[in-house]
């Protein structure tokens, strides 16, 4: 299954959603997932908001990462990997302090003054374009929990298995449409278009979910 873009993979998401028509919320992970939850909150009529944790990189390379942190600072690691490059607790320390500098700043680009939406006792989706290591979105399910929503909902359009089995482990369900079980695995290539997407636009598809 190949995506035509992420509204198209959003629209298609929707279609496994629409038990949670009710007492709902979505939460995007920008910036790619902001487009898929567009297209689930339109659909399904719940609001949409942001969840924004961000992947620790890894200092030699810092395409792939380590592990996550959420905004509250909930701090998910990859602790094979973290052992096998030797990082200290210091090294991991001051990694997350420059990536929640990051996670700050996207809040007050996207949110500017607006409160954080009450989660408790909601069925939250969280929403991104696709999963590889899934860390990143076990920071975001770890940080929801938080909250005493009523259930966790992780939907993606696509994913390894791997990543998969390890979110059925946090979340109370895991919805992917295209679960890949062999060979190398890339997000971008699930969709015919990937563009990477700009603050301006994510602000965009937000404005009219927002009000």
């Amino acid at each position: 299954m190949i995506f035509k873009d992420r509204r198209d993979a959003g629209r298609m998401l929707a279609e496994h959603l629409v038990g949670y028509r009710h007492n709902s919320i979505i939460l995007a992970i920008p910036r790619g997932g902001v487009p898929v939850g567009y297209e689930v909150s339109r659909r399904l009529g719940v609001p949409l908001d942001l969840i924004i944790p961000r992947k620790l990189p890894i200092p030699s390379d810092p395409e792939a990462g380590f592990g996550a942190v959420a905004p509250d600072g909930t701090v998910v690691l990859n602790e094979r990997l973290v052992a096998y490059l030797g990082l200290s607790v210091k090294d991991i320390e001051r990694i997350v302090a420059e990536v929640l500098k990051e996670v700050r700043r996207r809040i007050r680009e996207y949110r500017g003054d607006r409160p954080l939406p009450d989660l408790k006792g909601k069925n939250v989706i969280i929403v991104d374009d696709g999963l590889a290591s899934g860390y990143t979105m076990i920071a975001a399910v770890r940080a929801v929990r938080k909250e005493r929503p009523r259930r966790v909902i992780v939907a993606v359009p696509c994913s390894p298995e791997t990543s998969v089995e390890r979110l059925e482990k946090e979340a109370d369900e895991v919805i992917c449409l295209r679960v890949q079980r062999y060979g190398p695995f890339a997000v971008a290539s699930h969709y015919e278009k990937f563009p990477d997407l700009s603050d301006e636009e994510v602000k965009s598809l937000l404005a009219p979910a927002q009000g």
